[in-house]
């Protein structure tokens, strides 16, 4: 039975690149409008498990997906072969560890999921540019120079460019492969804080390799460990009292 606060369900997922088996029938609830962090040693999985939930896997041959990832309240499997792969990634979004803003306007960076989906109306844009701007704590930064070019940008304004680009389309889940890998400690912290405002209206699944910051922006962890869930727990709990010994020696920093 699914809690009734979940947002997605993953049952029995594992994935194989070729004939390597990254992922080994992985089930987890991610629950609604709460942060959930994937944490574990390099190679584990976590990226490769995130990259499932929006079907990325399919853009190189030879991957293959078992299992359901479960989408609510429309109860669809988006792993399924006649699902689309492009409506998956626009209802759950993903920013990546580096930021990656388009060679254009800061305007038709965060337009361009919406217009992909066929919204070119200017009033309706220009709204749902603002909000996602505004969603993403980067409105009063760039507001007088909406049509100057992303790339001129600082690195942390052009990830926060990316999470609202991600917005943009209101997505069902939004995926964040280690948005802070790359970024200086006050970027850092700015998008850590964004996060925090972010976690009452968005399901958010984050990737990171630096576990204080899952303590920090996260409501659920899960430890991962060669392609396996080891636990899942309530992200205060985890960390102060893990119930698995391996988990246990990860966190105190015994190996990984």
């Amino acid at each position: 039975m699914v809690d009734m606060l979940a947002k997605a369900e993953v049952r029995n997922l594992s994935f194989y690149y070729g004939d390597f088996n990254a992922l080994k029938s992985i089930n987890m609830p991610v629950y609604d409008k709460r942060v959930t962090a994937l944490i574990g040693p390099s190679g584990c999985g976590k990226s490769t498990f995130l990259r499932s939930f929006n079907r990325m896997h399919d853009l190189y041959p030879g991957n293959r997906y078992e299992g359901e990832i479960r989408i609510y309240p429309d109860d669809v499997n988006v792993l399924a072969a006649s699902v689309d792969p492009i409506e998956v990634r626009m209802r759950i979004s993903m920013v990546f560890q580096k930021p990656n803003p388009f060679p254009k306007s800061i305007y038709e960076n965060v337009a361009y999921g919406l217009r992909v989906r066929g919204e070119n109306a200017r009033r309706v844009l220009n709204d749902k540019i603002e909000e996602a701007l505004k969603n993403s704590a980067l409105w009063d930064e760039v507001k007088d120079r909406l049509r100057s070019s992303a790339m001129g940008l600082s690195g942390g304004q052009q990830q926060r460019l990316c999470i609202a680009r991600a917005l943009a389309t209101n997505p069902r889940v939004l995926l964040m492969d280690e948005p802070c890998s790359a970024l200086d400690p006050i970027a850092t912290s700015k998008v850590e804080e964004l996060i925090n405002q972010l976690r009452d209206r968005y399901t958010i699944v984050i990737v990171t390799h630096n576990m204080q910051q899952a303590a920090r922006v996260s409501d659920y962890t899960a430890f991962m460990y060669i392609g396996e869930i080891i636990e899942f727990d309530v992200t205060e709990k985890m960390f102060a009292n893990p119930s698995n010994k391996l988990t246990e020696e990860y966190i105190t920093g015994r190996f990984g």
